[in-house]
């Protein structure tokens, strides 16, 4: 029997994926579980396991192309036998109908097919037999010089990851993150992709095109802009508001600097700040529906993060009201480690029920956020600035103060509800920014 390997829906939002590598060459053995291609979705590389056991008899996308979800992209058969079957099938399937009464060559495949071979053992490093290995830790052991074939995997099925090559020279890495459930519908499903060695990766460099863009050039936009694209385009028909606040951070500053040691990033205060005041502000991570108000249970707030190769993230922060400081700022500096090497899985970016913005920190005064699809209310962060401003005994003093902007979806949310989370959120970071440590 033949199965196809179909491109997986690895987010809500993603519509189509683009081939990152294949793990396997046409001709392999497969084990069912086993990872066969790296694909990249809206805003992560995740490993694709196959549902089957048997040989990968052809690729149909190869690696670089783009394919939409759902679509075939390449076919697995069960014998070796059935091998030559599934390329006729794929190149029967592939060849244009003819204009004319001349039937099509029958041997237009055999030439991509070759060089879909050479790539895709080159993408791989050699992966051939039973040896079932995470493309991050290939890579890592390839660095390293660790002989894959000496170590047990650690992962699912066997599966050597990042963490077994560490652990071959005697060094620690970040806890893997969590596999996602495979979509029922796909035959084949993505599974977690291994978190990065910060201690082991080089710096990585910004993409950049191969030659300088020349004026009138057009630059085709990244998987990850044309997510951002959507995302932009779907917020446009929502009926959305905005309301500043001025707050004075003097408190809030002098916090940071005593534990700015402790690895704590003042994006993590105001996090935490957020997160706190909006346990009394439910409908602000509330969201619209078409049957009504959506609340949520969980206060998780994305932070907006720029991308090296153009477009942004949004991490996501679980429950930040519920950890402390120190806690929330180790795993915000995991999230976005782990972001820019798009290693995140989709629950660890698409599940914010509020998101922060924070231009401040490259020196922005004011700005206005786009809202989310699917939340309630954004808000931006300028920079601290000191200001002359009068005092409640009549002189004048100095004052460092930022401007916030909140921008909400005003089907949910109207000025009253804006205004009193923004007084609580100032309240909080004026005269009470040490219970953030609490």
């Amino acid at each position: 029997m033949i199965h196809e390997v179909f491109m997986p829906a690895l987010s809500s939002t993603m519509t189509e994926g683009k081939i990152v590598s294949w793990v396997k060459a046409p001709g392999d053995k497969i084990e069912k579980g086993e990872t066969v291609v790296v694909v990249e979705s809206d805003k992560a590389d995740m490993d694709v396991e196959s549902f089957y056991e048997g040989y990968l008899a052809t690729i149909i996308v190869d690696a670089g192309s783009t394919a939409p979800v759902g679509e075939a992209i390449a076919l697995i058969a069960e014998t070796e036998a059935e091998i030559e079957t599934a390329k006729q099938k794929a190149a029967s399937a592939s060849a244009p109908a003819p204009a004319a009464p001349t039937p099509a060559p029958a041997t237009t495949e055999p030439e991509p097919v070759a060089a879909t071979v050479e790539e895709a053992i080159a993408s791989s490093n050699g992966s051939s037999g039973r040896l079932v290995v995470s493309p991050r830790a290939r890579k890592l052991a390839k660095e390293l010089k660790v002989d894959l074939a000496t170590l047990k995997g650690s992962g699912p099925h066997g599966r050597i990851v990042a963490e077994d090559v560490e652990a071959a020279v005697g060094r620690v890495s970040e806890p893997a993150t969590p596999a996602v459930t495979p979509a029922p519908a796909a035959v084949a499903a993505p599974v977690a992709a291994s978190a990065p060695a910060p201690a082991a990766a080089t710096p990585k460099p910004t993409p950049a095109p191969a030659a300088p863009v020349t004026p009138g050039q057009v630059v085709p936009l990244t998987t990850l802009q044309n997510a951002v694209v959507r995302n932009m385009v779907a917020s446009l028909e929502v009926p959305t508001f905005h309301v500043g606040y001025t707050i004075t951070t003097d408190n809030l500053d002098k916090l940071y600097k005593q534990i700015k040691s402790k690895g704590v990033t003042m994006t993590a205060l105001l996090a935490k700040a957020i997160a706190v005041t909006l346990k009394k502000h439910p409908l602000l991570y509330a969201a619209y529906t078409d049957q009504g108000i959506q609340y949520n249970s969980g206060i998780n707030v994305a932070v907006a993060v720029a991308m090296d190769d153009g477009g942004l993230i949004t991490p996501v922060l679980q429950a930040a009201d519920q950890m402390d400081i120190y806690t929330l700022s180790r795993t915000w500096k995991d999230l976005v480690d782990r972001a820019r090497s798009k290693q995140l899985q989709p629950a660890e970016y698409s599940t914010g029920t509020f998101t922060l913005s924070n231009l401040g920190m490259f020196g922005v005064d004011r700005f206005d956020a786009i809202l989310p699809p699917g939340q309630g209310a954004i808000l931006a962060i300028g920079t601290s600035r000191p200001q002359v401003v009068a005092t409640a005994d009549g002189l004048f003093g100095v004052r460092t103060q930022m401007q916030v902007n909140l921008t909400a979806d005003h089907r949910i949310i109207y000025g009253a509800h804006a205004a009193a989370f923004l007084q609580d959120l100032a309240k909080l970071i004026e005269t009470d920014a040490q219970s953030l440590t609490l």
